[in-house]
């Protein structure tokens, strides 16, 4: 295969690149304080939507930004300063907050908008690598996106300040679901399709159900709870009383064990040869812990209870593996 490039030469000007930019995450953690936490306190008090502006390479990152706030809970959008300037400024309204994004602080399409959003009443929260800047000045609240360099071998194209930016409106949208109390459930509700959507069903999406459970009582023979294991098709049957509480279950394994010690496992009765106190889970909880619980422990099946320990479902590996979730 021909080579056009110094491998070495490509290599060494990635690992510079990661460099700066980590340096410049690095130097912004440091640094962070009290005016993070008066931006995070602004927008959860928000009754409106958090509106975010920026230009160019800006502009994109705000568009990633105000993605992640509406997937976490935070009703949120973008808005083109330039057009904001031409009618996109009727997106703003009372009870909104602006959050104005820009590395030098001086883009005039968005210091143009300015007086008409503190016309409106709109608190500005700025994201700024300039200090002193028009910007900073009519900001309420000025979060420092500066960086020492860029990552540019040139330091001028937008590589470690956007990356700075970018990292800082994660940091914001996490700290806001947290102090939300946003939850898995939630996340769900955004997330109705797609990959995240299937990590996000609950166990009582594709648990089965019914007679499709397998069942057997204390006393039944091993015989019968035999027939009901080969039946039901998943390598195990639930013990249960009369009440549908779960004793226990009963599956390949115990029959091989009971062989190994030399007794006829057919002669004995679910309850003599059941494992007790097998691991379970909640109807509510997230598919996706049930296929954590089943790898950590080496075991194929669930057994989902209810309220009182009572069978809800159970749950296959197969089950999974067929929604998607692995």
């Amino acid at each position: 295969m021909s080579r056009h490039v110094d491998r070495e030469k490509v290599l060494e000007s990635a690992r510079k690149v990661l460099r700066i930019e980590g340096d410049s995450i690095e130097a912004l953690r440091s640094r962070l304080g009290e005016e993070f936490v008066d931006a995070v306190d602004l927008i959860k008090a928000c009754r409106g939507r958090i509106v975010f502006a920026g230009m160019g390479k800006s502009g994109l990152v705000c568009k990633k930004i105000a993605a992640t706030f509406a997937s976490t809970g935070t009703p949120s959008l973008f808005l083109h300063p330039a057009e904001g300037g031409h009618g996109d400024l009727g997106m703003l309204a009372k009870g909104d907050v602006l959050v104005a994004v820009s590395n030098s602080g001086e883009t005039q399409e968005l210091i143009r908008l300015l007086p008409a959003v503190k016309r409106l009443g709109i608190p500005i929260v700025c994201m700024t690598g300039g200090a002193s800047s028009t910007l900073a000045a009519r900001a309420d609240i000025v979060l420092d996106i500066s960086v020492l360099e860029e990552a540019c071998s040139l330091n001028l194209a937008p590589t470690a300040s956007t990356t700075v930016t970018m990292a800082l409106g994660d940091a914001l949208a996490v700290a806001l679901l947290e102090a939300r109390g946003f939850t898995e459930d939630d996340f769900a509700f955004f997330h109705p399709v797609g990959a995240l959507a299937r990590r996000l069903l609950t166990v009582s999406e594709i648990m089965h159900v019914g007679d499709e459970i397998p069942r057997v009582d204390f006393g039944t023979t091993m015989r019968v709870a035999l027939f009901e294991i080969t039946s039901k098709q998943l390598g195990f049957t639930t013990v249960q009383d009369g009440d549908g509480k779960l004793l226990g279950i009963v599956t390949d394994g115990d029959l091989r064990r009971s062989l190994e010690m030399g007794s006829d496992p057919l002669s004995l009765t679910a309850g003599e040869i059941m494992t007790p106190s097998p691991k379970v889970l909640n109807a509510n909880a997230m598919a996706a812990k049930a296929l954590q619980l089943m790898e950590s422990n080496k075991i194929t099946s669930l057994v989902i209870v209810g309220s009182e320990d009572r069978v809800a479902g159970v749950i296959h590996m197969h089950d999974i593996l067929k929604a998607g979730i692995a």
